[in-house]
């Protein structure tokens, strides 16, 4: 599958040679009887390095549909609220894969979240399917996703072409796209960040300097690509909250060239370029962050999405693992694959979940804190993981199904009890 590299770069791109016009946006009669339509992700009047846009040149307008009425399915896809919220610390086992036929749409459930559609903050959604998608496509108009699958490779079909998405990637569907996902190998999970605030999107550097952490050219955007058919397609979408539907007669896919910077993307995990400390101290986690999106208060993000990778460990005099920690922000924990080096004791599996609300202490286990305090400080290569954080400034409430859908374990407190009484002189 071919794609254009580049983050939030002007892309051109043509399924079929002379779909796109020439120095003209929207002409008066675009090529082969297509139809210029404008996909805008921000405000007309958005700064020129925060626009973002695409002209699509389509068989058919996405005008062209019946009304939307509410949609039957998706009962767990839901808002989260301070009801079901306490200061403990949780963790989940892994989201069980369906046993019947559920896609993506009808498999993802929601475990928290923070905000609205109206007013920024973030949904978290984990996913189990057994089917794929099937002349239906989604369009989210309440936030941008990110998909991180953590088994089973993802066909994503977007309006601007398709994006195959296996565990150890993570694909970014821009807000108000539609959207397929299709499962090219058997049952698909994996955890689904969706962003009411800011678009994601690259971090500053800062003293890191020109290189480091994600490099642009590592994002790959898809190439025009469209299918022709008449046949029925369920557009599902999610507004305010709520699930609709409504019937087309053809495929949503029928983009036959386009041009712009408000795209999707996909990005392999593994060419993030992970930067640590070769003297002393274990460095904040903010350096292993990928993508943010920004909030209006300089440094607290509506969002960071970070992981922890395979790398090297070298500090000398150093605790290693993740210092023990009370947090502005709220930090929610999924595991890909391996063992997370806070955690080696088990419980936090992959597939499954943590949440550590802002304030509430949080660090390493006891046995992983007694190895790390008494293990003789050679250069380590922590290997075969990769874990991630959705972290935000705000509370991240959590819902019913999170809270009593027979996943939360009960033990999770236990982990860290027994830590033995410092000795003093």
């Amino acid at each position: 599958m071919d794609y254009q590299t580049g983050f939030l770069n002007h892309f051109a791109t043509e399924a079929v040679e002379g779909a796109l016009p020439e120095g003209r946006n929207s002409p008066q009669r675009p090529a082969f009887g297509l139809y210029a339509e404008q996909f805008s992700s921000s405000a007309f009047t958005a700064p020129r390095a925060e626009n973002r846009r695409s002209w699509l040149y389509r068989m058919r307008p996405t005008t062209e549909h019946g009304a939307f009425t509410p949609y039957a399915g998706a009962a767990r896809f839901v808002a989260a609220d301070a009801s079901h919220t306490t200061p403990n610390r949780l963790r989940w086992d892994p989201l069980p894969m369906p046993a019947g036929e559920v896609d993506f749409v009808d498999g993802m459930v929601t475990y928290g979240g923070n905000g609205g559609p109206s007013e920024g903050g973030i949904g978290i959604h984990l996913y189990a399917a057994s089917k794929s998608m099937e002349n239906r496509a989604f369009q989210n108009s309440d936030g941008e996703m990110l998909i991180a699958p953590q088994q089973g490779t993802l066909l994503v079909t977007t309006e601007l072409g398709r994006m195959d998405v296996p565990p150890g990637h993570i694909c970014v569907i821009p807000k108000g796209m539609r959207f397929r996902v299709e499962l090219t190998d058997g049952p698909a999970r994996g955890y689904v960040c969706e962003n009411y605030g800011a678009p994601f999107r690259l971090p500053d550097l800062g003293p890191i300097g020109a290189n480091g952490l994600a490099n642009p050219r590592d994002f790959e955007a898809p190439v025009a690509w469209f299918e022709d058919r008449e046949e029925d397609f369920e557009i599902v979408q999610k507004f305010n909250g709520s699930m609709w539907t409504t019937t087309i007669g053809w495929s949503p896919f029928d983009v036959v060239g386009w041009h712009g910077n408000s795209v999707p993307c996909r990005y392999d995990l593994a060419k993030f370029n992970t930067i640590g400390t070769v003297s002393y101290d274990h460095p904040d986690p903010s350096i292993f962050t990928v993508l943010t999106s920004p909030s209006d208060t300089p440094g607290m993000a509506n969002c960071d999405f970070v992981i922890f990778p395979p790398r090297w460990m070298v500090g000398e005099d150093t605790f290693r693992p993740p210092w023990f920690h009370r947090n502005v922000m709220s930090e929610f924990m999924g595991l890909i694959h391996g063992e997370y080096d806070a955690k080696e004791g088990g419980g936090f599996e992959p597939g499954g979940a943590s949440l550590h609300n802002q304030f509430n202490g949080h660090g390493p286990d006891v046995d992983s804190t007694a190895k790390a305090m008494a293990v003789d400080l050679k250069p380590h290569k922590i290997d075969n993981t990769l874990a991630f954080m959705f972290e935000s400034r705000a509370i991240i409430q959590t819902t019913d199904f999170a809270m009593n859908g027979g996943l939360l374990q009960g033990d999770y407190d236990a982990c860290w009890s027994g830590f033995p009484k410092a000795r003093l002189p």
